[in-house]
């Protein structure tokens, strides 16, 4: 007797998930969850005459470089705003790309065609191989009689290769009801050599007709944005809707991004199947399979990390030459539930459970295989929510942030505890989450000021998100006062710049003074740097 292909694909996903979680994703809500929208071996391809309107108006991105290799990235949109793109709700299109050894094309590295799926929402994913190590490329795409704009990219340098320097951009939160994207502008500006982006590319939240704080009044966004994201069509429409800021697209055109999810990619505060509103998990878990499959439809991401239903596989490593190892997690998908409700409680037996962790197992003993592993001067580890401790009061005993690693010691203790026993000597963590500029000591003790520094860690502020916002937000003076290790903290939009090269890590702080109108100048808020092999913050 044959088998509904719904039933064998529930099937395999109990095998996959385990019995307790699979109760939880029954009957149509599988069938949902786990097989929607499959590319059909069948459908029909579009003429080069269908395309009658520019289908490039979300730009070009590259990512995840390796050695010979990089991910290009473009989705057909001649009508953004619309559901489905203003394309065919079935078919194809061919789309031809190129990569080239120079900007005018005229010593075109490798080039060939790819398949644009209306079932991927017309994405385009290519994984562009056999290209030379640590070399600049410009890339772009063809359809029908459209070309898209071009894009710089760079591979990796090779594998073992004595790198004198690498120069990495740090960004997160990008709210685009909160602001515009002048950070971006001034990003694509620098000088790097790649770009870590640590979640919160989009948000559920409504954006109303004039674009919230960036006030319009020259457009009106269409009502469909004014609602939050649940649906595959809404996360789809909101992506569109941020990629068509100019600013976005220069950043993703001027440099490769490697890129992890925070919350506000699916929802605030998700803590693996579990939802800030407490609805059933089979309920979120479909909102989670919608999210995540726009997640990377929208990022220049590779096939390994395209989702199965409510499930991808987002933490992966790379390495830049003997310079630096990037581990770059998750700690959205696989968390314990945020301890006593969430939000800044007391610590107590409930967030200190040992049992309890921020990575899940499989991840964790990924991590800590591959710090032992590693050969590379500077570890970096790109994350989502802070590290380091962060009390809000000078008192011995005072709230912390059940959402960080603050409410899931444990989890943070087993990963220093793996940096020791891998005898790393330059451990680095590259946050975002908060809103706000800090740089940190990470403490073996955060009890005792003068405990082991074991690394270093770069919080990146917002690029919109939290609107305006201040130099000393405040509570500047109570958290610096009540965390020593703590050594800047400022509220400004803006981004970080870190360098690493044989001697020193060096995180510049860049902010801009406002968000809610457009073309604020940059500053350099402050600089601070950690000798190799003997960590800890300096400012210079």
């Amino acid at each position: 007797m044959a088998h509904h292909p719904h039933q064998q694909a529930i099937r395999a996903a109990a095998a996959r998930l385990g019995r307790r979680r699979f109760l939880t994703v029954t009957g149509a809500a599988a069938a949902l969850a786990f097989t929607t929208n499959l590319p059909s071996a069948h459908a029909a391809e579009l003429t080069s005459h269908s395309l009658t309107e520019d289908p490039f108006t979300l730009g070009v991105a590259s990512g995840d470089p390796l050695p010979d290799a990089v991910v290009l990235w473009t989705r057909l949109a001649p009508r953004p705003y619309e559901p489905g793109n203003g394309l065919p709700d079935e078919g194809v299109v061919r789309v031809d790309w190129e990569i080239a050894h120079d900007e005018r094309f005229r010593r075109v590295a490798r080039k060939g065609t790819a398949t644009a799926h209306a079932e991927f929402n017309y994405t385009v994913h290519v994984d562009a191989r056999g290209l030379d190590a640590d070399r600049v490329y410009w890339y772009r795409f063809r359809a029908g009689r459209f070309t898209s704009p071009a894009g710089r990219t760079r591979t990796a340098p090779a594998t073992g290769a004595h790198v004198r320097e690498g120069r990495f951009g740090l960004v997160s939160c990008q709210a685009y009801h909160d602001g515009y994207f002048t950070a971006y502008g001034h990003l694509a500006g620098e000088d790097l050599d790649a770009v870590f982006h640590v979640g919160d590319y989009q948000y559920e939240y409504a954006v109303n007709a004039v674009g919230g704080a960036r006030n319009y009044t020259d457009r009106t966004l269409p009502a469909h944005f004014n609602t939050e994201t649940v649906t595959l069509d809404q996360y789809r429409l909101r992506y569109a809707l941020y990629k068509t800021d100019e600013d976005l697209q220069a950043a993703h055109a001027a440099f490769p991004w490697y890129v992890t999810w925070d919350d506000h990619e699916t929802e605030n505060n998700y803590a693996g199947d579990v939802d800030e509103n407490g609805n059933p998990p089979e309920e979120f878990l479909i909102r989670r399979a919608a999210a995540y499959r726009a997640y990377w439809e929208n990022m220049p991401l590779r096939m390994p990390q395209r989702p199965d239903g409510p499930d991808m596989r987002l933490y992966r490593r790379f390495h830049y030459g003997r310079l630096a190892q990037f581990d770059i997690l998750d700690t959205r998908q696989y968390r314990s539930n945020q301890a006593y409700g969430d939000g800044w409680q007391y610590p107590g037996p409930e967030s200190e459970d040992p049992s309890r962790t921020l990575t899940g197992a499989a991840q964790e003993r990924w991590l800590l295989d591959g710090f032992h592993r590693s050969r590379a001067l500077w570890n970096v580890i790109p994350q989502q929510v802070t590290f380091s401790r962060r009390k809000n009061t000078t008192a011995a005993r005072s709230k912390l942030s059940m959402d960080s690693w603050d409410g899931y010691p444990a989890s943070r203790a087993r990963v220093l505890a793996g940096v020791e026993a891998a005898g790393i000597e330059n451990f680095v963590v590259l946050t975002g989450d908060v809103h706000v500029h800090y740089a940190f000591d990470i403490k073996k003790d955060f009890d005792d000021p003068a405990s082991r520094t074991l690394g270093v860690e770069f919080v990146g502020t917002s690029i919109t998100s939290g609107k305006d916002g201040a130099d000393k937000p405040a509570n500047w003076a109570t958290y610096m006062a009540a965390n020593p290790h703590m050594k800047f903290y400022n509220g400004r939009r803006g981004y970080v710049t870190v360098t690493l090269d044989r001697e020193q890590a060096r995180a510049d702080y860049k902010t801009v003074p406002a968000v809610t109108t457009p073309g604020a100048p940059l500053t350099t808020a402050a600089s601070f740097v950690s000798e190799a092999g003997n960590p800890g913050l300096h400012e210079v």
